[in-house]
C-alpha cells in the first residue's frame, strides 16, 4: 500500500492535512528494503516526490531549529531547516494516500547530518529514492535520507549524531532540492 520503485504517481491535487509533529524523529523497523529516516517510515515507499507547492512551503511547515541533540538524544538530519511535508500528510501525490516520511526544505548541497550514531547499512542511487543514505542506529531503529546530491559515506560505515552524511539534492523522483 506504500509507493514502490515503478509505480505511478498522480501529481498536482492539492490537501495535504498537517500530521502531529512529534519532539523527536523516531524510525520504525526495518521492512523488506531499507526505507525509515528521521521520521518514522514504515517500508521503502518509492516514488517519493514533493509538489512545487510544497516545496515553496504549504503552510505545513515546520521549524526544526539547529543540529543539537533533542531530548531523546536525536538531533535533526539539517541545521535549521522547515518540514515542508509532515509525515502521514495524506493527500492524492502518494498512492497510500499518505506521505511517508518528513520533507525538510533544504537547497541543493546543504549538508545533511546523521540524526544520531550507527552503522551505514545503505549508500547509493536506490531509483526512486535517487542518491540515499540508511543507518541502522544503536536502539534498532533505521534513519533514511533521500535525494541526495552526492554521499560522504559507505556501507559499513560507523557515524556519529550530527556527522554530515552527503549533501541534499533532488535525485530520483524528486520534483525539487530536498531531504526526505
Amino acid at each position: 500500500s506504500l509507493i514502490h520503485p515503478g509505480m505511478k504517481l498522480t501529481l498536482g491535487a492539492k490537501g495535504s492535512a498537517p500530521a502531529e509533529k512529534s519532539a523527536a524523529p523516531e524510525a520504525a523497523p526495518k521492512k523488506a528494503e531499507p526505507a525509515p529516516k528521521a521520521a518514522p517510515k514504515e517500508e521503502a515507499p518509492k516514488g517519493d516526490t514533493i509538489s512545487a507547492d510544497e516545496s515553496e512551503g504549504s503552510g505545513n511547515s515546520a521549524q526544526t531549529g539547529s543540529s543539537e541533540a533533542t531530548g531523546s538524544g536525536w538531533s535533526a538530519p539539517l541545521a535549521n531547516a522547515n518540514v515542508t511535508t509532515q509525515y502521514r500528510a495524506s493527500g492524492a501525490s502518494w498512492s497510500s494516500g499518505y506521505h511517508t516520511g518528513s520533507d525538510f526544505q533544504a537547497a541543493s548541497g546543504t549538508p545533511v547530518l546523521a540524526i544520531g550514531p550507527g552503522t551505514v547499512v545503505s549508500a547509493g542511487n536506490s531509483g526512486s529514492y535517487g542518491n540515499e543514505v540508511v543507518i541502522k542506529h544503536e536502539d534498532g531503529m533505521y534513519s533514511q535520507y533521500a535525494h541526495q546530491s552526492s554521499l560522504n559515506v559507505s556501507v559499513g560505515q560507523t557515524v556519529t549524531g550530527g556527522q554530515q552524511i552527503g549533501l541534499s539534492g533532488s535525485t530520483g523522483n524528486s520534483t525539487g532540492p530536498h531531504l526526505h
